[in-house]
């Protein structure tokens, strides 16, 4: 079954155009725009971060949120991983 559906994967791919093809492979990642609140919890530790007219990218396969921040003036590149992190909408 598993073959059966790489194969028919593979074939369907053939067909595509490199940007529909791109579309597949990102299926499995989502997003949400806008502001958000992101709140990462290890134990006691707790980090805040604003994402403000931002994008929080999810990869539930890879098990982290991605998203750009400013921290002092510089733009910074955040994973957190998604079981121990909260969103919520400002």
């Amino acid at each position: 079954m598993k073959t059966f559906l790489m194969l028919a994967i593979l074939l369907l791919s053939l067909g595509c155009s490199e940007e529909q093809q791109n579309k597949i492979s990102r299926f499995g990642v989502s997003w949400l725009e806008g502001d958000y609140k992101v709140t990462f919890f290890e134990g006691s530790y707790k980090k805040e971060w604003t994402v403000l007219d931002g994008k929080v990218t999810s990869d539930p396969q890879k098990g982290y949120y991605y998203f750009w921040v400013d921290v002092a003036g510089k733009q910074r590149y955040v994973q957190a991983p998604i079981s121990r992190t909260v969103i919520e909408e400002l």
